[in-house]
C-alpha cells in the first residue's frame, strides 16, 4: 500500500477526503430520505459521493496501518477507524435503496413490496446516516487526540 507521497504520509490526505465526503453522503442520504422527490434530481450524486467515501474508508484504514508502523500505535483511533466501513457500507446500500424508491415514487411508478416499505427504508436510512455521522466524529476525535492531545495539553500548562 502506498503510505508516503513526497516523504509525507498518505493517511492524513485520504482521511480528510473521508471526513468531507462521508458527512456529505450522510446529509444527502437524509435529504433524499426525507424528501423523496429530491431523489430524482440529486439522488445519483448522493449515491456517487457515498460510494467514493465508502471506497476511501479501506484506503484510509490501510494507510493508517502503514503510518502506525512508522510512528506507533494510535490506540482507540485505529479500532474506531476499522469499524467505520461497517457504517459506510450500510449507508451506501440504504442510500441506493432510498434513491431508487424515491425515483419510482417521483415518476408515479409502483413501488415493489408492501406500501410501508419506502417509509421503513427512509427511516432506516436516517438512523444509519446519524449513526455514521457519530462514528465519523468518534474516529476523527480519537485521531486528533492521538496526534495532538499531548502537545495541546503540554502547551496549556506552560
Amino acid at each position: 500500500m502506498l503510505d508516503l507521497v513526497n516523504g509525507l504520509p498518505v493517511h492524513p490526505l485520504v482521511v480528510h477526503a473521508v471526513v468531507v465526503l462521508l458527512p456529505l453522503a450522510v446529509l444527502g442520504a437524509i435529504a433524499v430520505a426525507v424528501r423523496p422527490a429530491w431523489a430524482h434530481r440529486v439522488g445519483w450524486l448522493v449515491v456517487a459521493v457515498a460510494a467514493v467515501a465508502t471506497v476511501l474508508v479501506p484506503v484510509a484504514t490501510s494507510s493508517g496501518e502503514a503510518l502506525e508502523r512508522r510512528v506507533g500505535d494510535p490506540g482507540e483511533h485505529a479500532e474506531l477507524g476499522d469499524q467505520l466501513i461497517w457504517f459506510a457500507l450500510p449507508l451506501l446500500v440504504l442510500t441506493i435503496a432510498v434513491v431508487l424508491l424515491g425515483r419510482r415514487r417521483a415518476t408515479g411508478a409502483a413501488t415493489p413490496g408492501p406500501g410501508w416499505l419506502p417509509t421503513a427504508v427512509a427511516v432506516l436510512t436516517v438512523l444509519v446516516a446519524l449513526a455514521t455521522a457519530v462514528q465519523v466524529y468518534r474516529v476523527g476525535e480519537s485521531g486528533a487526540r492521538a496526534v495532538w492531545g499531548d502537545e495541546v495539553a503540554s502547551a496549556s500548562t506552560r
